[in-house]
């Protein structure tokens, strides 16, 4: 996969290529569909697919106080976007100059001036430019005038098992079924689970005190799900590289949450409790947690007696979920 990220590179990209822009967090059920359709007809026209996307996110650019996270950090959307792409990814680096230009400008210098699309290939809710100003239809537009051609890509949608409401797919929707612990309902529309990806520090101890140990994860930049107990897989490596081509996953229980049961001033912990045997000691790897379903709320226990009766009984269940969801 070739990866491109400056301007002068762009030239390695094929004339005539089907293009579709976008900053793809995520790379949900809607961003795969747009993949497809794009790869199908640079096939059918004998050209290249190429994606192009952004980093960083350009809420952190444009408003940093809100900025709460991404659902994929870059390496590991590279990583997902390589089973989409077909041999051609550019990264333009997000600053408040390239969000500063306006649809024009942005068409004429980053696409008619050095990619030269032949088809550009996007969702129906597209937008481009200085405060999202062009959409679907003024590319459209541009593309009658320019000389390239525009294929809209209807969404997708799925059921909430939990309400049985339909619901488009979207990354501001994955961020909302998250905010409330609804990670089942979010791997529906990523078309697998949310994972989180981070590096392994000690923590308090108090785990393997209580019979359960578990890995925590250093608080990685990307949205957390709820505050909870929930049961998923975790893969462990050397480096966050080797994480992304590690296949070993092993069942666990996650913790998300301030265990109040000792106190009610301790921060937020990100733990994973493996359904296995013989760890050893992890700290200074790399953790991706792979999240399966929600458990529990988490509680403020009466003693720590309680803590470890409800935990023996999370595993349990947790090792039910995960028998049939290998």
């Amino acid at each position: 996969m070739r990866t491109l990220t400056q301007r002068t590179e762009f030239g390695q990209v094929r004339k005539g290529c089907v293009l579709t822009i976008g900053n793809f967090d995520g790379v949900h059920l809607g961003h795969q569909e747009i993949f497809r359709t794009a790869r199908r007809i640079a096939r059918d026209r004998d050209t290249e697919m190429v994606v192009m996307t952004f980093e960083p996110h350009p809420v952190a650019i444009l408003h940093p106080e809100k900025a709460s996270g991404v659902l994929t950090p870059l390496s590991l959307k590279l990583h997902l976007l390589d089973e989409y792409a077909d041999n051609c990814i550019i990264v333009l680096e997000d600053n408040k100059d390239l969000l500063s230009l306006s649809p024009e400008a942005f068409v004429d210098e980053f696409l008619v001036a050095t990619i030269r699309p032949s088809v550009i290939v996007e969702g129906d809710d597209f937008h481009f430019g200085a405060a999202r100003a062009g959409d679907i239809r003024t590319l459209s537009r541009f593309g009658q005038e320019k000389g390239f051609e525009v294929v809209v890509v209807p969404p997708r949608q799925i059921e909430m098992a939990s309400t049985s409401q339909t619901l488009r797919v979207s990354s501001t929707i994955i961020r909302y079924m998250l905010d409330g612990g609804h990670v089942a309902e979010a791997a529906a529309a990523l078309s697998r689970p949310y994972r989180l990806v981070g590096p392994i520090v000690s923590g308090w101890g108090r785990g393997r005190k209580l019979g359960f140990p578990t890995l925590n994860m250093k608080t990685p930049k990307q949205i957390l799900p709820a505050e909870g107990v929930y049961t998923g897989f975790v893969e462990t490596a050397g480096s966050e590289q080797d994480l992304l081509r590690e296949h070993r996953r092993i069942p666990a229980v996650f913790s998300i949450g301030q265990t109040r049961t000792f106190g009610d001033e301790h921060p937020l912990l990100i733990e994973a409790h493996l359904l296995i045997e013989g760890v050893g000691d992890m700290t200074g790897r790399w953790m991706a947690m792979d999240f399966v379903q929600r458990l529990r709320s988490q509680h403020k226990f009466a003693s720590p007696e309680e803590l470890v009766t409800q935990i023996a009984k999370d595993c349990q269940e947790a090792r039910a979920i995960l028998q049939n969801s290998k």
